[in-house]
């Protein structure tokens, strides 16, 4: 596919840059990633694996890594958060003999700066990070925020690359205008931050690593807050490793943030609301949604409870879901509800993707949709590495199906210093972690000997009375939404479950064989959760491959332990320390 992707109404300008791909001029937006560079002129097949598998973008936040490309000679460059300043030449990793590692490649020297010793240093700077840096900082405490990605406002306020250039459908959006207003309080706070930057170690009693540009750095706060957000869960089925299928987070990157349509035709199918609006929004961009699969079962009269309780607590909320439901329906996208995604396959230059009713139902045909992406969406994960790693608490929990993070009122865990907020600590909504940081950031600071400033006490009173009426929306709201949470539940023994080591579910199967049946023995036997992602789309299924098989409930103990690096780091960044 050789045409462009970008919205309707969206135009490159005078000072488009351009790189080379394999021979082919490619022009992109200052400030924009690769990934958004290369969607948009309809290239979507990033690098091979060592099987010779084509991959493209599918997380769009730095997680799953099979969007890794080489940028001027340098490989494992993840094209998802790599901007294209000062980029000159892209090719697909792994297309071929690899290219020579240039001069500057080699291990960079130790930093000359000290070690990083803020008072609180805040892990994350999305909804929850950024108001525990505000409300931190005006007490009087010296903040430090690290974020991965390029700007401030995380997944829920990630912010534009050109606001005078958005769609008709995001003009005035209430979601940018949030962001930067959480953006501007922290700023006009001095709060100190650290773009681009990723901690990849963490260490007890509360020693971080954090990879700053071309060195590593330690940093030893006196307080730590996490708030490192959440990921979204991949399903596998056959077909999900396809360069084209990505996550609808993915999907909304693109598009909020650079104004790219992830396809001219395009298939959503997951769980839960954000399908729905990234659906619309795709839409309203000019994008041909070829049907909303929802894995939930329409609602009906035992759903009036329910909503109920969401106008009650947050009635915006709740009307602007319905208004999502009504612009779908005016615009004749089907919304299937009680439909999973069964499987992907090629068409021509595009894909074929299959779409069933869950839970199966004889006699009753699959729907079959020619479309150019496949935007899936099947719940998220905590990003919960770095408060393992420190020895935080975590209980599982069957019914939202993921560790939570035990915590007291003011958001401290059970390590002494360490805070957690927002969807890494269990998943609770952008709402949820906005108030958790206000109250998270004033009790770290409190806990330093600082003193309230004027009307923090009465911030954060508010904070925990909007924090109690969210929960009640998103207890009303999951019960709206409730569904099974599927595993390997549509994979067959051909399809893969483990995307970085390529790994089928038969070949996992195996690793049970021995008859030991622990997730470790799985690991060593099989190599699963040993690649670049680091288990994070295959271990929750192969927790629960385990569990079952031991006939066990799953607890922290049934997971992988989490290891430095949390996130892969290469050995001279390491090296240069």
């Amino acid at each position: 596919m050789t045409s462009s992707l970008r919205a309707a109404g969206t135009e490159l300008g005078d000072d488009a840059t351009a790189f080379d791909f394999e021979g082919r001029e490619i022009r992109g937006r200052p400030g924009e990633t690769l990934a958004a560079a290369l969607t948009a002129a309809g290239l979507r097949e990033l690098r091979e694996t060592a099987r010779g598998a084509p991959r493209g973008l599918f997380c769009g936040m730095g997680v799953c890594q099979d969007c890794l490309v080489e940028i001027d000679g340098r490989a494992n460059r993840r094209a998802c958060m790599t901007k294209l300043q000062g980029v000159r030449s892209v090719r697909r990793q792994g297309a071929g003999a690899p290219a020579a590692a240039p001069a500057a490649d080699a291990p960079p020297p130790a930093s000359d700066e000290a070690a990083l010793e803020p008072d609180i240093l805040i892990v994350g700077g999305g909804a929850g990070g950024l108001n525990a840096a505000a409300t931190a900082a005006r007490a009087g405490a010296r903040v430090l925020v690290v974020d991965e990605r390029p700007q401030p406002g995380g997944q829920y306020y990630k912010q534009p690359l050109d606001v005078d250039r958005l769609p008709p459908g995001l003009a005035g959006d209430s979601q940018f205008a949030g962001g930067q207003a959480l953006i501007r309080a922290a700023q006009d706070a001095d709060v100190g931050f650290l773009h681009g930057a990723q901690v990849w170690g963490a260490f007890e009693p509360l020693d971080l690593m954090i990879l700053d540009g071309g060195s590593s750095r330690r940093c030893r706060p006196q307080r730590l807050i996490v708030a490192a957000g959440a990921y979204e869960r991949g399903l596998p089925v056959p077909g999900w490793t396809l360069p084209g299928v990505m996550t609808t987070g993915a999907a909304q990157t693109l598009l909020r943030s650079y104004q790219v349509l992830p396809g001219r035709r395009v298939l959503v199918a997951g769980n839960g609301p954000l399908n729905l609006q990234v659906a619309v929004e795709l839409a309203q961009a000019g994008a041909e949604v070829a049907a909303v699969a929802e894995l939930a079962p329409r609602p009906g009269l035992g759903s009036v409870a329910a909503v109920a309780g969401m106008l009650s607590s947050t009635p915006g909320l709740a009307l602007r879901g319905r208004g999502y439901v009504t612009t779908l329906a005016r615009r004749g996208v089907p919304l299937l509800y009680g439909h999973v995604l069964a499987g992907v396959a090629r068409a021509g230059d595009g894909l074929r993707a299959e779409v069933a009713t869950w839970p199966p139902a004889a006699g009753v045909p699959r729907h079959a949709f020619e479309v150019d992406a496949v935007c899936m969406g099947y719940g998220f994960m905590p990003s919960n590495e770095i408060l393992r790693a420190l020895g935080c608490r975590h209980a599982f929990d069957p019914a939202r199906g993921h560790l939570v993070t035990e915590r007291d009122a003011n958001c401290l865990t059970s390590v002494d210093r360490v805070y957690a907020v927002g969807d890494c600590t269990g998943l609770g909504g952008a709402p949820a972690a906005e108030a958790e940081g206000i109250i998270a950031g004033l009790a770290a600071a409190v806990s330093l000997g600082l003193a309230p400033a004027a009307g923090q006490e009465r911030a954060v009173a508010r904070a925990r009375a909007r924090l109690r009426r969210h929960r009640r929306f998103q207890a009303g709201l999951w019960s709206l939404f409730r569904a099974p949470h599927l595993l390997a539940d549509l994979a067959t023994p051909e399809t893969i479950i483990c995307r970085c080591e390529e790994l089928t579910l038969s070949e996992i199967q195996s690793g049970f064989d021995d008859g030991s049946g622990s997730i470790g023995s799985v690991k060593r036997a099989t190599r699963a959760g040993m690649g670049r992602c680091q288990g994070r789309y295959c271990g929750p299924v192969l927790a629960a491959l385990t569990a079952a098989r031991q006939g066990q409930p799953l607890d922290e103990a049934g997971h992988w332990a989490p290891r430095p690096p949390v996130k892969p780091v290469r050995i001279s960044d390491i090296v240069g320390l």
